[in-house]
């Protein structure tokens, strides 16, 4: 869909659902059709590669016992999950996928599985016990990889780079709340991206707004997706420790960096890890920043943003 005024650079922006989700990719400038149709096309072309239901992906094949030669982005993919799952030491885990099933938050059927179905599971979960060689992973009987919490970081990845590839300086792509900004906006301010209050008490239900450029900013929260059974609520990040949904004191988790799939894994990571443990992890590594939003209403960023973030709450600095 294309729009143009005489005084403004030529618009476009193609809507489609990919991925289990709905998305937008909006770019300015004189090739921006280009690269926005050739930005989507990436997407779903990723999305036959690593859908754990296609039986013609690679990823079903690889969670179905098969050992196929993968594709460069596939390859790419596991390697840096199976990375990040070393760095969080596991609070980031590839292959939970079996536990989230059990839980039944791929289907409409959200249940609490049994106590004793979670411990059996468990033994079939375990980024370590996934071996790479050449273009090829073999995982142990039972297991079964799912990049839900870091496919679409990596899309929008993509999509910047055939974004830069085509001269486009001004973009905003967005793949179901994983957002990439690309430049300034076209009217040379910086892209302003609400950040959602997980409690619902914020002005628009917004804990605050960023102000950025060329970079990714990803949230994830278990308020996102959630079920209620005998009065309790559960979330859709599981613990790869526990075998259950995160439960700390933590409501939601942002980060932002020029790196989407970093991103888009380390924002489930540090929720998993709660509020100290998410501090603690910011201070000892670098390349990123962080929006930390706590059950009791109190919000914690990093330094890099102190004047990026803009909020009607008190905001803590994470130094």
């Amino acid at each position: 869909m294309l729009t143009s005024c005489a005084n403004s650079p030529t618009k476009s922006q193609e809507n489609f659902f990919a991925m289990d989700t709905y998305m937008t990719v909006e770019a300015y400038g004189e090739n921006a059709e280009k690269a926005v149709l050739e930005a989507k096309e990436a997407v779903v072309n990723l999305e036959k590669l690593l859908s754990v239901n296609d039986e013609n992906s690679e990823i079903y094949a690889v969670n179905h016992g098969k050992s196929p030669d993968l594709s460069e982005e596939t390859f790419d993919l596991i390697t840096l999950s199976l990375d990040i799952a070393e760095k969080t030491h596991g609070a980031f885990d590839p292959t939970v996928y079996p536990i989230t099933v059990a839980w039944g938050f791929t289907t409409d059927e959200k249940h609490v599985p049994e106590s004793g179905e979670i411990v059996s599971l468990l033994e079939k979960v375990g980024y370590e016990k996934a071996a790479v060689s050449g273009k090829k992973v073999v995982l142990q009987e039972g297991m079964k990889l799912d990049f839900g919490g870091i496919a679409k970081g990596y899309a929008s990845d993509k999509c910047a780079e055939i974004m830069r590839e085509n001269g486009v300086e001004s973009a905003i792509i967005n793949l179901g709340g994983n957002v990439y900004a690309i430049g300034k906006r076209p009217d040379g301010n910086l892209w302003r991206i609400g950040v959602a209050d997980p409690s619902g008490e914020g002005v628009e239900d917004r804990a605050g707004l960023l102000s950025v450029s060329d970079c990714a900013v990803v949230t994830s929260g278990n308020y996102q997706r959630s079920f209620t059974q005998n009065g309790i609520t559960y979330g859709h990040i599981i613990d790869p420790k526990t075998g259950y949904p995160a439960d700390n004191d933590l409501l939601s988790v942002t980060v932002v960096a020029a790196d989407g799939t970093l991103c888009d894994a380390l924002s489930t990571a540090l929720f998993v890890m709660g509020l100290e443990e998410a501090e603690k992890f910011c201070r000892e590594n670098g390349g990123f920043d962080v929006i930390l939003i706590a059950k009791d209403g109190e919000i914690y960023v990093t330094e890099g943003l102190s004047d990026k973030f803009t909020s009607e709450r008190t905001v803590h600095t994470i130094s």
